[in-house]
Formats: C-alpha cells, structure tokens, sequence
C-alpha cells in the first residue's frame, strides 16, 4: 500500500474518532472509589464554603462602593464612571476600595503561591506590581 494513502488513511481516521467525541453532547465520568453519603457531605460543605466566601466578597465590595447591587456597579460603568467616581458619588472612601482589592488579590497570590501554580519570584513581582494596578484600575486609568 501507498504510504500517502497510509497518513491519509490515519489521519481520517483519527479526525473521526476525536470529531465524535469533541461533538457530542454525551458526557461520561467514573469515580474512583466509593462514593457515599461522607464523600458528597464534605463536597457539598467545601462548595457552599467557597460560594459563601465569593458572596461575602461581594458584599462588601458593594459596602466598600455604598451602593446596594451589583446592577448599580455595571450601570456606573457602562456610564463612563470609574469605582473612585462611585464611591466619590456616594461618599464613601475611595481607598477602602483600593484596600479592599489589594486583600482579595494578595490572597489570591498567596493561594497560587501555596499550591505551586507560581513561583516565588513571580509571587513576588505580581505582588510588586499590584498597589499601582489596582489604584490606576480604579480610578479608571487602566488600559489607556
């Protein structure tokens, strides 16, 4: 046999095989051991941890701004106004908001840093960079 028509053969072959699984809509998992009642307790409590820490982020991201949802942020926004012009808008302190991110960042950084998704000298340069970032952020100087 040809070998062109040998790769031609293989690679058909194999673009079939990978379009069928890329395309379908079926999906198929196996666990790895025994699932019970434990399993899917701490699963469930480490999920509803994090959610409660994602919303506990967020509230006070709304407390920081002084305004009571996320709508009025992405408003604001789409308006032109920077987090600094909202907070000015609605009295609050523009560098608790400053504040405010720089813990949410730096904890995530320390996270990375912990399970090795970074490097110490990245950690460091990251965290170097970010009181300039976060402030140009918002007051809305990024990016320009």
């Amino acid at each position: 046999m040809n070998p062109k028509r040998i790769i031609i053969v293989g690679t058909m072959a194999i673009a079939i095989t990978i379009g069928g699984v890329v395309w379908s809509d079926e999906t198929s998992a196996h666990v790895f051991g025994p699932l019970n009642k434990s399993n899917t307790t701490k699963i469930k409590a480490a999920d509803l941890q994090h959610n409660n820490e994602k919303i506990s982020l967020k509230d006070d991201m709304l407390q920081a701004l002084g305004v009571s949802s996320d709508e009025e942020i992405y408003d604001a926004l789409y308006n032109g106004k920077s987090l600094a012009d909202i907070a000015e808008g609605n009295h609050v302190e523009v560098q608790n908001i400053i504040d405010l991110q720089i813990a949410e960042l730096t904890d995530q950084l320390d996270s990375r840093l912990a399970n090795g998704s970074i490097t110490p000298n990245q950690y460091l340069a990251q965290k170097s960079e970010l009181t300039d970032i976060i402030t140009d952020s918002v007051f809305g100087k990024a990016n320009k």
